[in-house]
């Protein structure tokens, strides 16, 4: 059984940068296709960003320029780096293991973008 979990969000100000983690256990890290997605109150879960094994990475338009994903399978970790937030980034951020289909989800992470 593959453990998803994630940390590092927070309260940030419109404009600042926050960095979140997401660790997975029970599989082989490096076979897994990971990805952060977000949900706000009120809205369906959405994609933010996907990374595979070799590096490749895909984004939603929305945080294009403003995140960064990246991955060390040594450490089985996945981070999100957010910079330039805006209030409307604001969401609960779950990271995700998919490997062919067969995914795992961690609990969440809340991000608050506010003055």
């Amino acid at each position: 059984q593959v453990q998803v979990a994630e940390s590092g969000g927070g309260l940030v100000q419109p404009g600042g940068s926050l960095r979140l983690s997401c660790t997975a256990s029970g599989g082989i890290f490096s076979r897994y296709v990971m990805g952060w997605y977000r949900q706000a109150p009120g809205k369906q879960r959405e994609l933010v960003a996907t990374v595979i094994s070799g590096g490749r990475t895909n984004y939603a338009d929305s945080v294009k320029g403003r995140f960064t994903i990246s991955r060390n399978n040594a450490k089985n970790t996945v981070y999100l780096q957010m910079n330039s937030l805006m209030p409307e980034d604001t969401a609960i951020y779950l990271c995700n293991a998919n490997l062919a289909g067969l995914e795992y989800w961690g609990k969440g992470t809340l991000v608050t973008v506010s003055s």
